[in-house]
C-alpha cells in the first residue's frame, strides 16, 4: 500500500502532498537545522541540534563516531527529528530507524555530493583522514506536518 497523508478529519489530503518528497520539501523549507532525539542505554533521552541533509528518502547527519548520538543509536536505533516551528506555527517531525556508517566509500560519496555545507570545516582531514568522523543515516517510517500548530491541518505519512 503506498504511503498517504491523512488530514485531521481522516480524509486523504493533497494539501501537503502524498509522498515522502512532500514532507522533505516541508522540512527543508522550515530550516536547515533540526533537533534529533535519541535514547541512551540508561533509558534517558538526549536531544541535540543537527544539520540533516537528504539523499532521496534517506536523511544523513555527520557525526562523531564516539558521540553521544552514535553511542545511543548503537543501543537503540529508533530516533526522532524535529524541525523548528516557524513564527506561523508550522512544524515537521520525522521518526525513523538510524544506522551508523564510517566506511571510506560512504564517507567519500557523502562528502562530495549530499551535504549543503563544507564538511572540511568540521573534519579537516576529509573523508580519508578523519577516522573519528562518520555519518548517521535515518530511514523514515513516520512523518508529521502540522501547519499553524495543527490548526491548518494534520498531515501524517507512514511507510
Amino acid at each position: 500500500m503506498p504511503p498517504t497523508w491523512r488530514a485531521r478529519d481522516g480524509e486523504v489530503s493533497g494539501l501537503s502532498g502524498s509522498d515522502l518528497a512532500s514532507i522533505r520539501t516541508a522540512a527543508t523549507a522550515l530550516s536547515p537545522w533540526a533537533h534529533i532525539a535519541t535514547v541512551g542505554r540508561d533509558g534517558h533521552p538526549d536531544v541535540v541540534p543537527v544539520h540533516p541533509c537528504w539523499e532521496g528518502d534517506a536523511i544523513w547527519i555527520m557525526i562523531g563516531n564516539d558521540s553521544v548520538k552514535a553511542k545511543n543509536v548503537r543501543h537503540n536505533n529508533h530516533v526522532a527529528l524535529h524541525w523548528q516551528v516557524t513564527e506561523k506555527g508550522d512544524g515537521v517531525e520525522i521518526w525513523g530507524t538510524a544506522s551508523l556508517h564510517s566506511d571510506p566509500e560512504t564517507k567519500r560519496r557523502l562528502w562530495t555530493g549530499v551535504f549543503d555545507y563544507d564538511l572540511d570545516l568540521f573534519a579537516p582531514g576529509g573523508p580519508d583522514n578523519s577516522p573519528d568522523t562518520g555519518f548517521m543515516r535515518v530511514d523514515p517510517y513516520r512523518a508529521l506536518h502540522l501547519p499553524a500548530y495543527g490548526m491548518g491541518g494534520r498531515f501524517e505519512w507512514r511507510a
